[in-house]
């Protein structure tokens, strides 16, 4: 007979993707049928209480471990285990630190490095990108919930440094091939990219890499750069450096839509480049249009984006669309092409904003919220969902999400977001997608005009 097993950690913090990890090494135990790792964040309290745990008081800075299992001893003996192993080097005696890595920013500055990206929690990130941008070096500022006055500062004191701040909350980058944070492996090419916006810069260079054009350089400048708070301090600079690089034929900036006033700024400011620049802002074209228009203003032809027909659709016709998604730019373009169909509407969740990744790994990483959600829906559902492939996402999210995509009564129609280059093998994911009941494409905008004329 099983039982429970909440313990708390006050004040021990570890990332939230290591945590993921061995919440899914416990799941694995034999007699193990709940487990859970994770920061005592409001939504991961919340998840343990949907669970029938018991939760106690505890804060966000607190780590719990909640396991339901015939031994709950030797689970939490195994968390423990992982936990400490987490802390030092693969071979490394327990009780004798490895050679000292640095400790902070500014000491990490003076080894010669290049780039600093920060994905700290975000009330921590401000003082390490400052160390980075006082010490000469561009910055990429993964973490998510740092305020906008900070994300100003930070971008003012980049400017008197000449130096470029990506994000924060920066997804995605290219820079000369090397990808960073959420990357599609994509070939060399004429296209130089500015993105607000992390999932909109993959799904359009993945189109044009299906395409077979490449890009120069992928510059990330967070989702709030062009607006009135940060008055698209990095974009400007962005702009410029592409400006300046010979590689770069054609910049492509891809943004939700812009402060008006931030939006005359740029306008003004791409004006004065060498280099034509091409905007696609949301919602006036989709991600997909934009991929063909560059495609055209290069001269080069717009191929059939390739889809998958479900192998086997659910025969009942559904009423309500909603989306399941991981990325916030393919939800906003989803709920614009499809929201307002069906009978009762459209319902999308971002489950990639800010609300849902504090304390637990972002939603390409960890399947669990979205695999809840294709749970809940109903055979009258029609859940509309992005994959999003390449380094630093799930490394097989078919074996995470068909399983669930195949169980749920609602119909599937999933944007599936790669390239052939991406290490997930990109047809393979799509014919377990397709194998489980769902239709795949490789736009999301032709997703989300599929799933409307079901509904």
């Amino acid at each position: 007979m099983s039982s429970d097993a909440v313990l708390v950690r006050k004040g021990t913090y570890h990332d939230s993707v290591a945590l993921m990890r061995i919440s899914r090494a416990l799941t694995e135990m034999s007699g193990v049928e709940v487990a859970m790792v994770a920061m005592a964040t409001e939504l991961n309290l919340g998840i343990l209480r949907d669970l029938g745990f018991t939760v106690p008081a505890a804060d966000p800075g607190d780590l719990l471990i909640a396991v339901r299992a015939h031994d709950t001893r030797a689970a939490v003996e195994e968390a423990d285990r992982r936990l400490t192993a987490g802390r030092h080097p693969e071979g490394a005696p327990a009780d004798q630190p490895a050679d000292q890595p640095p400790l902070t920013t500014r000491s990490a500055a003076r080894t010669g490095a290049d780039l600093v990206l920060v994905s700290t929690p975000g009330e921590y990130a401000f003082a390490e990108a400052q160390d980075a941008i006082q010490a000469g070096l561009p910055v990429m500022i993964f973490s998510d919930g740092v305020p906008a006055a900070q994300e100003r500062r930070l971008k003012e004191l980049a400017e008197a440094q000449d130096v470029l701040v990506m994000g924060p909350d920066c997804g995605t980058a290219l820079i000369g091939g090397v990808g960073l944070g959420f990357a599609n492996v994509l070939g060399p090419g004429p296209v130089g990219v500015v993105a607000a916006s992390g999932t909109g810069a993959q799904q359009v260079t993945c189109l044009l890499d299906w395409a077979g054009t490449g890009v120069s350089h992928v510059l990330g400048v967070g989702g709030r750069d062009l607006s009135a708070e940060v008055g698209g301090l990095s974009t400007l600079r962005a702009l410029r450096m592409l400006d300046e690089d010979p590689a770069t034929e054609l910049i492509l900036l891809i943004s939700k839509p812009p402060s008006p006033e931030v939006a005359r700024t740029v306008q003004d400011s791409v004006a004065r480049l060498r280099t034509p620049v091409l905007l696609a802002l949301l919602p006036e074209i989709d991600l997909t249009e934009a991929a063909e228009r560059t495609l055209r203003a290069l001269g080069r032809p717009v191929p059939e984006w390739p889809s998958w027909p479900a192998w086997s659709g659910k025969q009942s016709r559904a009423k309500t669309i909603k989306g399941v998604y991981s990325g916030g730019t393919l939800s906003a373009e989803a709920a614009l092409i499809a929201g307002r169909a069906g009978s009762r509407g459209g319902d999308f969740v971002d489950y990639g904003d800010d609300a849902y990744t504090r304390g637990r790994a972002h939603p390409m990483i960890d399947p669990t919220l979205r695999v809840e959600a294709l749970s809940r829906a109903h055979e009258s559902d029609l859940v509309l969902m992005d994959v999003v492939l390449g380094h630093g996402a799930d490394p097989d999210p078919a074996a995470s999400l068909a399983h669930a995509v195949a169980r749920t009564p609602a119909t599937v129609v999933i944007a599936l977001i790669g390239t052939e280059g991406d290490p997930q093998d990109l047809h393979r994911q799509a014919a377990a997608f397709r194998e489980a009941g769902a239709a795949v494409f490789t736009s999301n905008a032709q997703a989300a005009r599929h799933a409307r004329s079901l509904v």
